[in-house]
């Protein structure tokens, strides 16, 4: 929550004019709770999952026939029924796992230094600090990746993500719970070690379920 009552406040306590994007983030945060801005990541993941594999689902359906030649496996169409079952696993996930982890994870956030004040970050800022969190990201998820593709861990947990075998964007998150814990770690990892503003710290979850979406996409 800002400590800040009126805009005029904000403005004084900077020593400037607020820009357009801090007046809309102290209008929409001013009275809000940091658990609950925090909160917003699980209701983001929910909606973007929603969204986001629409296009995608629309090909794998068949719907757009001159869009197959650039499919991985080009004659392979799946169908809604199968595509609503991976979407309804997922969004439990979400629920029961991924929700209670943002929920728990708040004092995690508040110790690394995830801030929601004033001023906003530039946009520069916000640039660098998610390239540097997709390489910390794709680094660490490549050799977690390997793990679960040791013997005992694909039978026991990464064996789940591996049932749709021509792959759609609705699978990217549909894993075993606990794979979705352990690679929820190099997502966390870069805002761990470069914390940053909490926009941008939505941003980067957004950005990169967009990326897992897209290359599970086939």
């Amino acid at each position: 929550m800002l400590p800040y009552q009126s805009l005029e406040e904000a403005e004084e306590a900077l020593g400037r004019a607020l820009s357009v994007a801090e007046k809309l983030w102290f209008q929409y945060s001013a009275q809000k709770p940091d658990f609950i801005l925090h909160c917003h990541n699980i209701l983001f993941a929910m909606l973007f999952y929603t969204l986001a594999p629409l296009p995608f689902v629309f090909i794998g359906l068949g719907w757009f026939k001159n869009m197959d030649k650039f499919k991985i496996q080009p004659k392979v169409n799946d169908c809604f029924s199968n595509m609503f079952k991976c979407y309804k696993h997922v969004m439990r996930t979400f629920v029961l796992v991924v929700g209670p982890l943002q929920v728990i994870s708040y004092p995690t956030i508040q110790w690394i230094g995830i801030r929601t004040s004033l001023p906003l970050p530039s946009l520069s800022e916000v640039f660098w600090q998610i390239v540097v969190y997709f390489i910390i990201e794709d680094f660490s998820n490549y050799w977690i990746h390997r793990m679960l593709h040791t013997n005992w861990a694909y039978q026991k947990i990464h064996r789940v993500h591996h049932e749709y075998t021509a792959p759609i964007g609705l699978a990217a998150p549909y894993a075993h719970w606990a794979e979705i814990l352990v690679l929820g770690l190099p997502s966390f990892l870069g805002p761990a070690l470069v914390p940053g503003h909490i926009v941008t710290y939505w941003l980067w979850f957004i950005l990169r379920q967009l990326e897992a979406i897209e290359t599970h996409s086939g």
